[in-house]
């Protein structure tokens, strides 16, 4: 096993591993050595960073780290096994010293865990340290005990709250089937079972409708179930599980890129190791077969693939904890670039950035006088073989909206979004590439645009005057620091307004 030395505190809250000055997650460095990098942990454009919000997440990060090395370990060699083995037994003397009680040092808002601020970061450690003992006959029932209890008090409490479908509770549940093997903590009232069918929509995605969120309570699942040899898993949530894998192969593309949609990391290699960390356990993740346009009702999605292009149309519900203010909203994706992204969110400890990547402006949709759309919900209006209807009329107080999008048969996608107004306002489309754009206005009004990768635009609008206003903006949240193009598709004092798009592939 590689070398690992475990932190000696506990661990504080891993949202704050984020820039302060940039807004970036800081790079992951020093996690197995057991001491904080001397001189700080550094960002992407050279700042070091040493504030004690930041060593506490990186105890985080180096907790995980470490017990995903232990777990390597307990299935390798004699000499692995020993030293996991020790590693273990040093855990076990750890936790009685550090983890018995709650850590005092949390935000009230959290659930408390007990070696972590929260339950939740515990629970995740606390999967591979029980996959880790259990492989090597339970060398520290102790500890493992101690985690299942931590885990039940924990899952409790949610329960207690009216929160069971936490994305919590599935790690909860997890961590004390990883460290117990007991059926309970799958086929129980509060187990993985019921948590599957109360957690997920029908149509297989997660309730928030979060891709990251989804992929995450789905790794959950796995693993509580692999913890628990020969259990018999009911075949509706054996459906739901499946059906939860298929949204995920239903968004890749051939190129493997995974659209974030609703507050998840926008690139993150450590969203790429739980990817592939579920790959290597046999989840399969190679693109499904699909129709030209495919609805998830539940969640408020809306797929259409078609002369090169996928566009992903949003008008499920939005705001609440892991929601993002962009009702309408249309992305667009090539089989290898994002063209149009839903932006992502950074690590939550970066307050700034953070409302910023949750609000209206940093996505491709409507606003009205520059507000933010209230939380609310679009509804489908029609949905056929090659095009989607959406709209929405409780964004702004006295707007509705209507976007309809289709997959014409020259290979083009068009797409028309209409906003009506009760008064007078200033009504905007946003076009929020995450590629270099190029904007060409013809003497007549229409534009064109460029999109490096292939995609080219041609707009018009009618109803009201509209002018395309092209501005610098920050791209998608993996660097808030990186410039792209914005554009803020613009009628002054208009009542209503037609913007309409056409997109193809091309040289």
């Amino acid at each position: 096993m590689a070398p690992a030395v475990l932190p000696g505190e506990r661990g504080g809250w891993w949202h704050h591993y984020v820039c302060p000055a940039h807004g970036v997650e800081l790079e992951h460095v020093g996690l197995l050595t057991g001491e904080f990098p001397e001189g700080g942990v550094p960002c992407a454009h050279g700042c070091r960073v040493d504030t004690a919000d930041v060593r506490g997440a990186w105890t985080v990060l180096a907790h995980q780290a470490c017990a995903r090395a232990i777990l390597a370990a307990a299935g390798g060699s004699a000499d692995e096994r020993a030293g996991a083995v020790a590693l273990l037994r040093e855990y076990s003397h750890r936790y009685a010293a550090l983890g018995t009680t709650g850590h005092n040092g949390a935000a009230g808002w959290m659930l408390r865990g007990r070696l972590f601020h929260q339950a939740l970061t515990e629970a995740i450690w606390a999967v591979p340290i029980g996959l880790a003992a259990r492989l090597l006959g339970d060398p520290v029932p102790e500890l493992t005990e101690g985690l299942a209890d931590a885990a039940r008090v924990a899952r409790d409490s949610l329960v207690a709250d009216g929160r069971f479908r936490s994305n919590y509770t599935a790690w909860l549940d997890a961590a004390g089937a990883a460290c117990t093997g007991k059926p309970e903590w799958l086929d129980g009232p509060h187990g993985i079972f019921a948590h599957v069918l109360a957690s997920t929509h029908a149509d297989g995605w997660e309730w928030e409708a979060s891709t990251y969120y989804h992929s995450f309570v789905l790794r959950a699942y796995r693993h509580a179930i692999a913890a628990v040899p020969g259990v018999k898993v009911p075949a509706t949530v054996r459906a739901r599980i499946d059906a939860m894998a298929d949204v995920l192969r239903m968004l890749v593309t051939p190129g493997g890129l995974l659209p974030s949609l609703h507050d998840g990391p926008y690139r993150r290699a450590e969203w790429d190791r739980e990817l592939a960390e579920m790959i290597d356990t046999g989840l399969e993740m190679t693109p499904a077969a699909h129709r030209p346009v495919t609805v998830y009702r539940d969640a408020g999605y809306a797929i259409l693939r078609g002369g090169g292009v996928r566009a992903i149309v949003d008008y499920g519900p939005h705001g609440g904890s892991h929601g993002h203010l962009d009702t309408l909203s249309l992305y667009l994706y090539g089989d290898d670039v994002a063209w149009q992204p839903d932006p992502g969110q950074v690590p939550y400890g970066h307050a700034y950035w953070r409302r910023y990547y949750a609000s209206t402006a940093a996505h491709p949709t409507f606003s009205v006088d520059g507000l933010e759309q209230a939380e609310c919900a679009g509804e489908l209006v029609s949905a056929g073989a090659d095009e989607v209807t959406v709209a929405c009329g409780t964004a702004y107080d006295g707007v509705s909206a209507v976007r309809r999008v289709v997959l014409a048969a020259d290979g083009t996608l068009r797409d028309e979004l209409s906003v009506s107004a009760e008064r007078p306002r200033r009504i905007a489309a946003h076009l929020r590439p995450d590629v270099p754009l190029t904007v060409r206005t013809d003497p007549d009004g229409t534009v064109h645009t460029h999109w490096e990768g292939h995609l080219h635009g041609t707009h018009t609008a009618s109803g009201a005057a509209a002018r395309f206003a092209a501005r610098p903006g920050p791209g998608p949240a993996d660097d808030p620091q990186r410039t792209r193009t914005h554009v803020d598709w613009v009628a002054e004092d208009a009542t209503s307004v037609t913007f309409r798009s056409t997109y193809r592939v091309g040289q």
